[in-house]
């Protein structure tokens, strides 16, 4: 599915044709629809005879056998982890806990052998024509290794082979990757498409586009896997803690990441730190006289906040949670790391103003 936001680019790229270059890059936050626009162009390129708007036919023998998920020519390459989502979808918050407590996670990394077997895959020629498609997302879930695996294949592409790279993070790639692959950018959508898709959401659906920074596909994901809920009581949580509160609000916090409406979500403490980061972005922007970006619709609480709270308070916790976030995927203790993000907050918000 082509989105709006991306129409103009599917149009160039259909434009382009045979002229197409062997490798591109898409690159831009998460929650736009590149891995949409990359599968779209994948079985554009398998298709035997694409429709007049560029988009495969869906019903030629190559268009069946991709939408059967058995197409010997294209090649997906995801991390494990990123698969295994994929298939428990269906399977419910019961299926991801008990796999979690199991210990069976999967890697997030896309592993060497991956592209081992890629590069075997692409030694002999193509089963329905000389045309091959590699999707690989997300391109920076790739180490050093990995990517240095890749890079021979993008140096000496095989004969009608199209890489096609997503990323939301282009920096984390080797230079070198980067500039074999002709890169197209992609930003936030602008405010009419952003307003042409606001129109039919409700209102749990608006929060989570703001708290996403406007990526109308993040926010259905979110919306999706129960994130309304978890939103509305991080928010009553954040909004009324008072210092003599933390601890517990911190103890209740470790029992609700560990709940099967969490794990469901897929809701853990990066995610749980991120939304308290951009919480306290809004406080101090707020407090320097800004709009708020993430809660609008807490702006009046938002503005108590920050009336008692001095800027160099909540600058510091700002720079403090930032450093939780970075360990947020490996807490040596939940518990800990809940309490003391809860009680730096807490500290900020009761400051004398500066």
């Amino acid at each position: 599915m082509i989105h709006p936001w991306m129409q103009p680019a599917w149009t160039r790229l259909v434009e382009l044709g045979e002229r197409l270059p062997h490798a591109l890059l898409f690159v831009g936050p998460p929650g736009l629809g590149k891995r949409e626009l990359a599968e779209a162009l994948a079985a554009r390129l398998l298709c035997d005879a694409p429709a007049a708007d560029g988009h495969a036919c869906g019903g030629c023998e190559p268009c069946q056998w991709r939408l059967a998920g058995n197409h010997p020519d294209l090649h997906r390459v995801v991390p494990a982890a990123d698969a295994a989502a994929d298939g428990a979808e269906g399977e419910g918050a019961d299926a991801k806990e008990a796999g979690a407590k199991e210990g069976k996670a999967k890697s997030e990394q896309i592993l060497i052998e991956q592209i081992r077997e890629l590069q075997s895959a692409l030694s002999v020629t193509g089963h329905h024509s000389a045309r091959r498609v590699v999707v690989l997302d997300p391109a920076e879930a790739m180490n050093v290794f990995t990517a240095n695996a890749l890079l021979k294949m993008l140096e000496e592409p095989p004969a009608g082979c199209v890489f096609l790279l997503v990323s939301s993070a282009p920096r984390r790639l080797l230079p070198t990757i980067r500039s074999r692959c002709q890169q197209w950018p992609f930003s936030r959508p602008g405010a009419a498409a952003l307003a042409q898709w606001q129109a039919g959401a409700s209102p749990s659906m608006q929060a989570l586009l703001a708290i996403g920074g406007g990526m109308p596909l993040a926010a259905e994901r979110m919306a999706q896997r129960g994130g309304g809920a978890l939103l509305e009581r991080f928010v009553r949580d954040i909004s009324g803690l008072q210092a003599a509160d933390a601890l517990r609000v911190a103890g209740q916090w470790d029992v609700w990441l560990k709940s099967k409406e969490a794990l469901g979500a897929g809701f853990g403490l990066p995610e749980l730190a991120d939304w308290m980061q951009r919480w306290v972005s809004d406080l101090a922007t707020v407090r320097l006289g800004g709009a708020v970006r993430f809660f609008p619709a807490q702006e009046g609480v938002l503005s108590a906040l920050a009336s008692r709270a001095s800027i160099a308070a909540v600058g510091g916790c700002y720079n403090e949670i930032t450093q939780i976030r970075k360990v947020s995927r490996h807490p040596l203790n939940l518990r800990l790391v809940l309490e003391d993000m809860l009680l730096r907050y807490a500290r900020a918000i009761s400051g004398a103003r500066g």
